[in-house]
Parts: structure tokens; sequence; C-alpha cells
């Protein structure tokens, strides 16, 4: 029997006893915590690509007998962890070369969003339908969501987690509930500022005061600042943009 078909065969195998699935995750969780020279609370300030790769090994040996990894078949997997994610919590991407039609594996985790989220103890935390008391086990949700992704590439060449093969996976594999979450984004931190699409803001720039208003918000707010030696835009009015994170907006 091929690696490929004992992969495929253990992802639609019937569930295991869910408490096994949670012995599962909490071995992970001690894992991470003894071996990650980054991860060292539940509540981390620091994360590395390393631990993401961590947590790859960890759930392959564990909930997939050590299938995913060689059905890569020498495919490179690269592992990141982005602060340019700001609505997302990772993303998995399958990216195919133009030129020799070699293809390679992305799972990036959204950093700067699990950062921000568990700050406010008001604000209930989950991912996949399951409520998350700390960044770890954020952390975890996320990733057993986009291992998913890349499992159903490497098995299927397609992934889509808003397809019903996708949630039965995730379900019946991790107990997941849903496929989305509510950690804390940019924009709803700007929303509980007062500061929305069109807001007129101001904020220091090389010791001005500058006043303008928002065009957009991702990682940072784009603030618009009239000056009649920037670009024009659609409303015949000339603007020089900015690019002011939101805690330094008034």
């Amino acid at each position: 029997m091929s690696v490929m078909s004992v992969l495929t065969d253990r992802v639609l195998a019937p569930a295991l006893p869910q408490e096994t699935i949670r012995q599962h995750r909490a071995e992970i969780r001690a894992d991470v915590l003894r071996r990650s020279r980054y991860i060292k609370e539940p509540n981390f300030t620091a994360i590395h690509p390393s631990d993401v790769e961590l947590l790859f090994d960890a759930y392959d040996h564990r909930f997939f007998a050590g299938c995913c990894k060689p059905e890569l078949k020498e495919r490179p997997l690269r592992f990141g962890v982005s602060s340019r994610l700001t609505v997302s919590g990772g993303v998995t991407k399958r990216i195919r070369s133009r030129v020799s039609g070699d293809v390679r594996f992305e799972i990036v985790i959204a950093g700067g969003m699990l950062f921000d989220s568990f700050r406010d103890p008001a604000h209930r935390v989950t991912v996949c339908g399951l409520e998350c008391a700390d960044r770890l086990e954020a952390l975890q949700r996320i990733f057993e969501h986009e291992l998913i992704h890349l499992i159903e590439h490497l098995c299927w060449d397609s992934s889509n987690c808003a397809r019903t093969r996708f949630q039965e996976i995730a379900t019946r594999v991790f107990l997941h509930r849903e496929h989305t979450h509510n950690l804390l984004t940019r924009r709803e931190m700007a929303a509980k500022a007062g500061i929305r699409r069109g807001s007129q803001v101001s904020f220091e720039f090389d010791g001005r005061r500058l006043t303008g208003h928002v065009a957009r918000i991702t990682k940072r707010a784009t603030v618009l600042v009239p000056d009649p030696e920037g670009a024009r835009y659609t409303d015949g009015k000339n603007y020089r943009a900015y690019y002011v994170p939101i805690n330094a907006l008034r």
C-alpha cells in the first residue's frame, strides 16, 4: 500500500475517541512548551517559523502516523509567521513554478493577530468554533485548520474550507465546529477606538501633527492627508498617504 493510500485512508477513517484527540493535543502542547526556543508560556510573546514546523512534526506523528511528510515527495514545505495577515488566522498555499512546473507548499500563521488577542479579558476568543483560553490553544486550532488544507492538497490537489469534505475531516479529526475564528483584527481594534474608514484622525509625523481621513485599515491605517503636491484621487483632491499604527491615531 502506498503512503498516499495510507494518508488518505487515515484522514477518512472513523474518528478517534474524543478523549484520545484531547490527549494528543495536550501532548503536543507540552511538547511545544518544552522544545520551543520561543514559546515558553501559554500566552507567549514571541514565535518563530520553527515553532510552526515543530507543530507539523508533532501533529503528523500523533494524528497521521507520520504519513504527511513522506507524501510531500521532496516538494518543499516552508513555514512562516506573518504580521501582514490581518483577517485570516493562517494561510496554506500550493505554489507551482511557471518556469519549471515544480510545486512547493507554504503554511503561514498570523502572528500579529495572535499577539493582538488575549490582551482584553473581556474578548472571548474562539477558533474553529472552539473557545481558546490562551495564545497556544489558538495557535494549535489555527494550525489544525491549515494542516487540513495541506492534506487536502496532498490527497486531492485542491482544498476549500467552505466545502463539505474539508469540514467533515475537521470535525472528525480535530472536533472543529466551524471553519472561522474571532481573533481580534486590526479593524476591530480600530473600531473599539472609534476609528473607521472615513474617520477624521490626527497623528505625529516628523515632529508635526498631521490631520487626514482613514482610507483603509489593514496592519496599519492608511491615512490620506491633504497635500497639494500629493497624488490626485477620485474626489478631485490631492493627498499624501501615510501608513500609521492604529494606536498612534487620535
